[in-house]
């Protein structure tokens, strides 16, 4: 505290903390998405870059202004840094988030996580013995009008749920990226883009109870499946429903709640960027409503990441979440097998 002119003081501000970040894993959505919404983000810094390619290693590194990067992983770990997100291959999430727990590092895992749902539930007890943070890149969850649009679901403006659609489709031809070899990925649009859209039906519509699904490859023949699509009961009443492809050039791309007094629908927020999306609020008795709004949902993650940690708050897409939407695509996978 300050005394300046008399009866005046100036209290000190506290000087905020930085957070700290690795980054395991240096993938095109690294360079392309996270990577550059971390540097917009105040008091989050990247410090360290992981990768198993010596050479991008150091180019992320340069790229980005991290101090070190490293291909060992043990190295990489005693690196003075507080939160590590992983981006590998999903095969290396499970042994990379317990190793990270065990150094006391706070956790951002890409989805869907792991292999098999076992596999998260023991990532969760690491981190809880370890009393880390452990959140999953659920990123859409995060995007303003989603959230408008639950607390609108929540708030009882549409009435009971009577179903709710979500579908996220793309175009992405096989190529020698991982997602393409199922030993790392584990599968394909269902793991990859599934587990996303299994987020949203659960975030508006609850827990899921049953589930009857398909998996094919419609248009492109490989390892793991270019589509995805399923039917599910809510157990609080209502249906969901979502598509997922690799295999689409054009494609209406939202999410649609469907009550008794009213709908929402929400367009363009997932597979493209630079694209404003559009909210749609319809309900009995008024005018249809119409917004948009730009959001970098990754910078808006990163916020609620750096506010979990730095304020020892539980974040808002914990392990559970991610161990929950893999029993629901490990019941679709084993009824297509």
């Amino acid at each position: 505290m300050l005394l300046t002119s008399p009866g005046r003081l100036i209290m000190n501000a506290a000087i905020p903390r930085r957070l700290k970040w690795g980054v395991a894993g240096c993938g095109n959505f690294v360079e392309t998405s996270f990577l550059p919404a971390l540097s917009l983000v105040q008091r989050s810094k990247l410090i360290s870059v992981f990768s198993n390619d010596i050479k991008r290693a150091e180019y992320i590194a340069g790229k980005f202004g991290a101090q070190y990067y490293t291909n060992n992983y043990q190295e990489f770990l005693k690196g003075n840094f507080d939160v590590v997100y992983v981006a590998g291959p999903n095969v290396n999430h499970y042994h990379q988030v317990i190793e990270s727990a065990n150094a006391g590092k706070h956790i951002v895992c890409e989805k869907p996580v792991a292999m098999n749902s076992n596999q998260i539930q023991e990532m969760i007890n690491a981190c809880k013995v370890n009393n880390v943070l452990f959140s999953v890149n659920f990123t859409h969850r995060f995007h303003p009008l989603v959230l408008k649009s639950k607390e609108l679901v929540d708030n009882g403006m549409i009435g009971k749920i009577v179903s709710v659609s979500a579908s996220f489709n793309i175009d992405y031809p096989p190529n020698d990226n991982f997602r393409f070899k199922k030993e790392l990925s584990g599968g394909g649009a269902l793991r990859d883009l599934g587990s996303h859209m299994i987020d949203m039906l659960r975030l508006f519509g609850g827990e899921i109870i049953s589930v009857k699904g398909f998996i094919d490859n419609v248009v492109y023949k490989c390892e793991v499946e270019d589509f995805a699509a399923a039917v599910c009961k809510f157990e609080k009443g209502g249906y969901g429903y979502f598509n997922v492809s690799y295999n689409t050039n054009r494609s209406f791309n939202r999410i649609e709640i469907l009550g008794h007094k009213g709908i929402i629908s929400i367009e363009n927020f997932v597979g493209k960027k630079n694209v404003s999306a559009k909210l749609i609020i319809n309900l009995q008795g008024e005018a249809k409503k119409a917004f948009r709004k730009r959001a970098n949902k990754i910078s808006y993650m990163i916020k609620s990441i750096q506010k979990s940690i730095l304020n020892n708050h539980p974040p808002f897409v914990p392990g559970e979440d991610a161990r929950e939407s893999m029993k629901i695509i490990e019941e679709i996978e084993k009824q297509c097998c």
